[in-house]
């Protein structure tokens, strides 16, 4: 309980920048608080003036009714508006926040996490907050003054009657602390459901041609259907509680106004009050029943804030990746591994006592079976992993010493699967920190990855978006613009991984050539199945389950007929 409410000081803490809107929705409902107690006193005055004949009142009486109208209209758009205005932005504010932690994140939260569950998170659960903070406090802003302008009414006219009405008060307490609890654990389940949703429909998205191409579309409609049905339920439960918390409480009030109007109507006391008070207090008691009920709904929208809060916090207050290096040297390029392990958090060991140097301008290619751990290196060098233990050396400095940023700037990747964005084609090629390249060298990257004939050969040329992950370029064309990129990138580690094995050999011959200008004097590393790519490197390591077992050069390894000349062999056979 106490963490609940630490966590709700937090939210409403994002509202404090918004104090002086908050003043405008507090006078806007105050005014509409004030017209719906002039509504119960005004009853007293015409009832009064009619029995009394009192001309003059009854003609003024429907100028009165506009004017009343009017300023409760005013009240009530003011509040409105102004609480959206706070609801609107304090979105806006936090999914800014929420991104800007995405961005920061250590790789391994996008291993732990699917897609779905984080758009979710930044769609769903935020939009969730605002029923927390902006829109519950106007609800108890708004019927709050309602019910406290109408307690005060009707103790001025009658203490004594409506001290009644809080005997029933703890009751009402009781209800809506059990609905509560309730409610929270449903909209937990809502929001996960939620990323469930979210989830089918990326992974169907993403992978639509393997679901046409093999007949999935019944199975993934299957899954969306269920996936969808968990969230219909438990947003069904959630809707009962809701909708049951209201009539129970709307009868407790009922209760308490049928005591009043018992003792009202008794001879004794009615005989000093005039019909007019009467009427209005009555009035002013049964109006009390809406401002209530409408306090206690927000109980819903609070737990179901409070729940998104939780996920959210939970995601703003992850550790980010460690960045306490302050070195910002330019590279030169000596890399050295010294038993460096790497043990996942499922505690697979990719990496055992490993020890390299590999020398500033040197080609290194990495080579054995899948799952040898030649990916998981080369995470180490970019740091998208941390080494369980042992050092990791690039000029003689522990990795850990360089600032992020300076060592990832200074690092170029062409990975396995290549990320191409929903921009244009120069735009990809000079993405990020290459963004204010010229079009000179953007072209002479393109060139000297032999990708600038076809890109020239699109639409429109460089300019041609390339819609999401360029799926209507070739695995080949795909691959060169990676390459274009990396070249461009103009970093004296190149480390090159699978970065071939989507091409057919006219599009390898040329990315060879390619690859030979990009490694001219930069160290490289090479990960690689296809061994013709690799030949011609100034050493190989061959790995086997995170450990080195064999290194030389291609013609030294071959003579050895070991682990190496083995899989030369089947590579031959393959081709």
């Amino acid at each position: 309980m106490k963490h609940d409410f630490k966590v709700y000081l937090r939210l409403l803490s994002y509202l404090k920048s918004f104090w002086g809107i908050g003043l405008l929705v507090i006078l806007g409902f105050a005014i509409n608080a004030a017209t719906e107690v002039s509504v119960a006193a005004l009853l007293k005055k015409i009832i009064d003036a009619i029995q009394n004949r009192d001309q003059g009142f009854t003609t003024l009486f429907p100028l009165l009714v506009v004017v009343l109208m009017f300023f409760r209209g005013l009240g009530l758009f003011m509040g409105g508006y102004f609480t959206a205005v706070i609801s609107r932005n304090l979105i806006f504010n936090i999914r800014q926040e929420v991104f800007a932690k995405l961005l920061r994140l250590p790789a391994q939260y996008y291993l732990d996490n699917s897609s779905g569950h984080i758009t979710a998170k930044i769609m769903y659960n935020v939009e969730q907050l605002t029923a927390a903070s902006s829109e519950s406090i106007k609800t108890i802003v708004q019927y709050g003054t309602i019910t406290l302008a109408l307690l005060g009414y009707l103790f001025y006219t009658n203490w004594r009657l409506t001290l009644i009405i809080f005997i029933f008060g703890p009751l009402i307490g009781w209800v809506i602390s059990k609905a509560a609890k309730r409610m929270r654990k449903l909209s937990n389940q809502v929001q996960d459901t939620m990323g469930d949703v979210n989830h089918v429909v990326q992974e169907m998205v993403n992978g639509h041609m393997v679901v046409k191409g093999f007949g999935g579309q019944a199975y993934e409609q299957q899954r969306f259907h269920k996936s969808s049905l968990e969230n219909l339920s438990r947003g069904l439960k959630m809707v009962v509680v809701q909708q049951l918390n209201s009539p129970i409480i709307q009868l407790i009030m009922s209760i308490s106004l049928s005591i009043i109007m018992y003792i009202a109507l008794r001879p004794e006391i009615l005989q000093d009050i005039s019909a007019g008070a009467f009427v209005s207090y009555i009035t002013a008691a049964g109006m009390l029943a809406k401002p209530i009920r409408a306090l206690t709904d927000v109980n819903e929208r609070i737990q179901r804030g409070m729940a998104a809060a939780h996920s959210v916090f939970e995601l703003l207050d992850l550790p980010e990746e460690k960045n306490t290096g302050t070195l910002t040297d330019k590279i030169q390029g000596n890399i050295e591994f010294k038993n460096v392990n790497l043990v996942y958090a499922d505690g697979f060991h990719a990496i055992h006592d490993f020890n390299l140097k590999v020398k500033q301008g040197e080609t290194v290619a990495l080579v054995g079976r899948s799952g040898a751990g030649k990916t998981s290196l080369v995470n180490l060098l970019v740091r998208y992993q941390d080494a369980s233990s042992g050092e990791l050396y690039i000029d003689n400095n522990n990795i850990t010493d360089f600032d992020l940023n300076t060592l990832r700037t200074q690092i170029s990747m062409v990975n396995q699967q290549v990320v191409l964005f929903n921009r244009t084609v120069r735009e990809n090629i000079a993405y990020g920190q290459l963004e204010n390249a010229t079009d000179e060298d953007v072209i002479a990257a393109a060139k000297a990855a032999y990708a600038h004939d076809f890109i020239m050969a699109l639409p429109k040329g460089y300019d041609t978006p390339l819609g999401a992950q360029g799926l209507n370029l070739s695995g080949g064309q795909r691959q060169r613009i990676a390459i274009a990129r990396a070249i461009l990138k103009n970093a004296p580690i190149l480390i090159l991984d699978e970065a071939t094995s989507a091409l057919d050999n006219e599009s390898e011959y040329f990315i060879q050539q390619a690859f030979d200008q990009a490694m001219l004097g930069r160290t490289t590393i090479v990960i690689a199945h296809r061994l013709s790519t690799i030949e011609n490197a100034d050493r190989i390591v061959v790995m086997d389950r995170g450990r080195i077992v064999e290194q030389g050069s291609h013609q030294e390894l071959l003579a050895q007929q070991g682990a190496y000349y083995q899989l030369h062999q089947r590579n031959f056979e393959d081709h």
